[in-house]
Order: structure tokens, then sequence, then C-alpha cells
């Protein structure tokens, strides 16, 4: 009974304290979306904070009217595609061998890819390795190479892996297959959880990604949709990005920062739900086995 008790009062507290974290992550999203529809004079008055009020989409409108928009929108899809099949894939390459304990030169090469994780050459070393060594500039590569693998993220997939049960494979090398068999056709479908979790990783990482563009893409048709909207952001007033009355103008200029993160948040909120029974789980089996 005391244990019941007990419990009862953990269950209630972290409730409580779940609760209220639900609460403080959510308000920044619902105000934003609550202001992006809301008219210009209501948010100037300070009168917008959980719902839309004189609800309007003159900024919806006139940015998704545009052309140019969906063509960013295109190349942010691009983008994060590409990478995040390039990202989880080396980061799977990468940590399989490492989370082999009796292969030659693990405990060499573990230590490498810690020290990344603190250390690093700077902005500048990677722009002149990037932009005049490796030729890359304004080119796809330029955003999908350069941030593919990350150590954190390297060291979760070899966790997950060191904690997959070594019978499996034993048996799988009985049965006549190779390393790559292995890897492919048993290592991988068993690891869909951490998976998942590195496609959740990368796909936010590549998908909001504006510095990296603007660093390396001297074309604007290649600039993906992040930092096309942070341009008009910037530049509403100076550039006249949207030609339309002045009552309009003011309005989208009250509107056009929450308009811009609510677009670029979107797709990725969309495609959460769908993988965050795996993201959870491999966050948990990454972080404990070993």
């Amino acid at each position: 009974m005391k244990e019941s008790s007990s419990y009862r009062g953990f269950l209630f507290f972290n409730t409580l304290v779940m609760t209220v974290v639900v609460i403080f992550t959510l308000y920044p999203f619902v105000y934003l979306l609550a202001q992006s529809f809301s008219s210009e004079g209501a948010i100037y008055a300070g009168k917008v904070f959980l719902f839309p009020v004189e609800f309007t989409t003159t900024t919806y409108e006139l940015l998704l009217k545009k052309p140019e928009f969906y063509r960013y929108y295109g190349n942010t899809i691009l983008y994060s595609v590409l990478g995040t099949f390039i990202s989880v894939s080396a980061t799977a390459i990468l940590a399989y061998p490492l989370s082999k304990e009796k292969l030659r030169l693990n405990k060499f090469f573990i230590p490498f890819v810690l020290f990344t994780m603190y250390f690093g050459g700077g902005l500048i070393p990677n722009y002149v390795l990037v932009a005049q060594k490796l030729q890359m500039r304004d080119t796809i590569w330029a955003i999908v190479i350069p941030g593919a693998i990350s150590a954190f993220n390297v060291i979760l997939v070899k966790t997950f892996f060191a904690g997959l049960p070594n019978e499996v494979e034993e048996a799988a090398r009985v049965d006549g297959l190779g390393v790559y068999g292995i890897f492919t056709r048993i290592v991988l479908p068993l690891s869909k959880p951490i998976l998942a979790t590195m496609f959740l990783f990368a796909m936010v990482a590549y998908w909001n990604d504006w510095f990296t563009a603007s660093l390396y893409l001297n074309t604007k048709e290649s600039w993906p949709v992040s930092l096309y909207l942070r341009q008009i952001v910037d530049n509403f007033v100076s550039t006249q990005e949207f030609s339309s009355s002045d009552a309009a103008s003011t309005q989208i200029a009250a509107t056009i920062k929450s308009t811009a993160m609510i677009l670029t948040a979107l797709p990725i909120i969309c495609i959460y739900p769908f993988i965050q029974k795996y993201f959870v789980q491999g966050m948990l089996i990454g972080s404990v086995k070993g």
C-alpha cells in the first residue's frame, strides 16, 4: 500500500512536470501560428496570445503565389533527402566496424572520432577546404557532404550496433553471408529504431540549414527555402519582395517572420509522428546499450 501511494505520487509529480514542459515547449509555436493568421493591428496592439485575432491569410497567400517559392522548396527537399541518405548511410558504415571490439586498430580510430566532437578547424579552414580545395562551391555537394557525418551520431549508432546479439551474425555467417551481406540483410533491418533517429536528426539539420547555403551557393535559384525566407524577413522593406497595396505590405511586414517560421517547420512536424516511436526507442537503446 505504501509503495502504491509512492508510485501514484511519482506519477502525479511526473505528469505535472511533463505538462509544464509541454506547455512551455508548445506555446512559442502556437503563438507564432496565431500571429501568422492575425491582423497587423492586433499584433502591434499586443492582442495575440493563443488564437488569431482578426483572422487573415494575406501573407500566406502572397508567399504561396510566388512561383520561385516552390522552386526553393524543391531545392530544400532535394538537399534534405539526398543529404539525409548520405548522412545515415555514412554514419552506419562508419559505426559498424567501430562497434566490433575484436577488429584491429578499432581502439586506435575511436579516439579520432571523439576528438572531432570537441575540436574543429573553424569556419575559415572549412570554407577554404570546401570552396577552394574540393572545388564544391555553388554545387549541391557543398550542402550535403561537409556535415554528413556527426561524431555524436556515430557514437550512438556504434553503441546500438554493439548491443545487437553476436549469435545472430554468427548464424548468418554459418549460412554463407559475408560481411556486406550481414550488414545489409541482418544488421540494418534490426537497427530501424536507431536509423530512424539518425534520419530525423539529419533531416532536421539539412532542412533548417541556411548558413551553409549562404556561404557556398552563389546562384539564387539554388537556394533552399530557409535561406529564401530569411532573405525576405531581413530585406522585406528595402528589396520590396512583394508588389501589393500599402495595407497588404503593412500586414506582410507584421507577420512575415512568424509565417516564414511556420512554413519552414511544418514539413518536419508532419514527418515526426510517423517515426516518433522509432525515435524514442532508438534514443533509449542507443544510449544505454554497449
